[in-house]
């Protein structure tokens, strides 16, 4: 094993048992309570891991499947969901203790700024404004910043991995591709979704979109859409014409398949079920997420008409002469 794959192995694991880490410390900062560190617990299969992939495989991750991505959202997603339940379930009395903390931040800033009227009022303004900006996104956006490194961690740590047996670096390109979109996709889904919980909905809700959210990351270590598809080398003299033709038409078209289970039933057909539950069912509409639920529902009928054609072509091919 060269350096290099040594060092990206090793530098990968160790920032997402980092983010990990992060993640329950701010679990165990929320909830007041030291048993969380248990939590940490759930890194133990990731260094396993590591050390048996270093021995066994020199540190090379696998085609279809990536136990260190698997392994690593196993370590994390507890976390987000423990963060997510506890800020949905006191959403109402954190706004409250919000408005009195930024309230008192209000009154002490207006004492220290007292004694200098004298000054330009508009430094004054802008200055009040910028802490108490600064107050609130440092109380506010840690969840947030979870998703967003999370998902951007993902795409990294899976570059960064030492390429595994029989994919190919343009195969690699093409799945990080894949991943780009498939982050925003899901970030977007996340954060607006969860907005537009209610506070006499929540608890159902929450479960849903969560549980949702949990499937779709099944996407990250699971690479069959991007690396199914090979050319095979069929011997014709063995074959008949009419079964050689067949089996190389869905030969090139498995990555086509794979897609469209994956957008059917892990991706934009679970996230259309959920939107339409919050539009339907709790009556809660505006404009963007009547937008996204009509972008998923395209998508969906866009893959099922692509799978009538793969099946069509793949019918003809085996009744032509």
């Amino acid at each position: 094993m060269s350096p290099f794959s040594f060092l990206s192995a090793i530098i990968t694991r160790a920032l997402f048992i980092l983010l990990s880490l992060v993640a329950v410390w701010r679990v165990i900062w929320v909830k007041k309570h030291p048993y969380y560190w248990l939590l940490t617990l759930l890194f133990l299969p990731l260094v396993v891991e590591m050390i048996i992939t270093l021995r066994k495989r020199k540190g090379l991750d696998y085609k279809w499947f990536s136990p260190t991505i698997f392994l690593f959202l196993i370590s994390i997603i507890p976390s987000i969901w423990i963060l997510e339940l506890h800020h949905q379930q006191n959403r109402e009395q954190d706004g409250k203790v919000a408005k009195a903390r930024n309230h008192n931040v209000s009154a002490q800033l207006n004492s220290f700024f007292t004694g200098s009227q004298r000054q330009v009022g508009s430094v004054n303004t802008t200055a009040k404004s910028w802490l108490q900006n600064i107050y609130k996104i440092c109380k506010d956006s840690w969840i947030l910043a979870l998703h967003q490194i999370l998902l951007i961690l993902l795409i990294i740590g899976k570059w960064l991995l030492p390429l595994g047996g029989g994919i190919t670096r343009d195969q690699l390109s093409q799945l990080l591709l894949i991943f780009v979109g498939t982050a925003a996709d899901i970030l977007e889904f996340n954060s607006e979704t969860l907005g537009d919980v209610n506070r006499e909905n929540s608890r159902e809700l929450v479960y849903v979109i969560l549980g949702v959210w949990t499937w779709s990351m099944l996407q990250f270590p699971c690479h069959l859409s991007a690396c199914y598809s090979q050319r095979h080398t069929v011997c014709p003299r063995t074959l008949s014409k009419t079964f050689l033709l067949a089996f190389n038409n869905y030969s090139y078209s498995s990555t086509d398949l794979w897609s469209i289970v994956e957008t059917l039933f892990i991706h934009d057909g679970p996230f259309l079920v959920v939107r339409l539950i919050v539009m339907i069912h709790f009556g809660t509409f505006h404009q963007m997420l009547v937008f996204f639920a009509f972008k998923n529902f395209l998508v969906v009928i866009l893959n099922v008409y692509r799978l009538y054609i793969l099946y069509h072509d793949f019918k003809s091919s085996v009744h032509s002469p």
